[in-house]
């Protein structure tokens, strides 16, 4: 199917259909707070979008929920959410000028397939597929209840300085430790949230919040001394049982680390209710 602005339907996908579901931003209305501006198409990265690698790359978190906030507005017949997020990070993103693309790739009665790039200068940095599923309401047996989460909760847990970070993305979160330290070695469980708007002039959704504490399993599961190693990751997926609640997600991770340059990092996603989701990222170690 054409690339290019998100579609009004399957069937249509003009720029003029693009512009309504991005609508048009007055640059001169007030200071940019937010990690992204969206003008058509066109995206705005602030400085705020940085990781802890290099002043001038993004942190993996923003564009992960870039991807999903694109793919919220991509509309379907029916109710759907989000049931699975993959995000490939093709090139380092730079913190500088991106654009969407986008294009359903399956429309069914009972799910919807989308794609979403982003490009910079001309190359896609980040490529994506987004899952929706058919929402219906079902009358489940006893056994199919929401696990809960027998770990202390964000306002029990101890909370995380994020100074320890370089990077201005981690500025814009918080973080409560349930279980070990954020980067020391061994499994982990902590909290996050998002305080910093990602796309100006629009709510964080419960989507964008849990892929934006997504990307920080490898350092909530640290296997290696991160002043020794680099464990960079390649990918992130992340599936949802049920739509998360409240601001708050923890991961409750782990990593492994292979003989040859590749690891997993996982985690169980949950919020105050209990567990919802699943995350994996493969890792590229290296020696620094």
């Amino acid at each position: 199917m054409a690339h290019g602005a998100l579609p009004a339907t399957a069937s249509t996908r003009s720029a003029e259909a693009g512009k309504k579901l991005f609508p048009l931003i007055d640059r001169t209305s007030h200071p940019m707070d937010a990690i992204f501006r969206v003008d058509g198409n066109d995206v705005v990265t602030s400085p705020f979008a940085a990781g802890p690698w290099d002043p001038s790359m993004q942190h993996g978190s923003p564009p992960a929920a870039l991807v999903v906030w694109a793919a919220e507005r991509i509309p379907t017949a029916i109710p759907m959410r989000i049931a699975r997020v993959t995000v490939d990070l093709m090139r380092p993103v730079p913190v500088g000028p991106l654009t969407i693309e986008s294009e359903v790739l399956r429309e069914g009665r009972k799910i919807q397939l989308c794609a979403v790039r982003l490009l910079a200068k001309g190359v896609v940095v980040v490529g994506a597929t987004v899952l929706k599923i058919k929402v219906q309401a079902n009358e489940l047996p006893p056994e199919a209840a929401i696990l809960p989460v027998e770990l202390p909760g964000p306002d029990q847990s101890r909370v995380e300085r994020v100074d320890f970070s370089s990077s201005p993305f981690v500025t814009g979160m918080s973080l409560r430790a349930a279980r070990g330290q954020f980067g020391s070695p061994g499994p982990g469980a902590i909290w996050y949230r998002v305080d910093r708007p990602i796309v100006e002039g629009a709510a964080v959704s419960q989507a964008m919040r849990a892929m934006a504490a997504a990307d920080f399993c490898n350092g909530t599961s640290a296997v290696l001394d991160f002043r020794e190693w680099t464990f960079l990751n390649a990918d992130l997926t992340v599936n949802f049982s049920r739509e998360p609640a409240g601001d708050w997600i923890l991961l409750d991770a782990e990593s492994w680390i292979g003989p040859d340059g590749a690891g997993l990092a996982m985690a169980r996603l949950a919020d105050a209710r209990g567990y919802f989701g699943r995350v994996i990222q493969s890792l590229v170690i290296e020696k620094r």
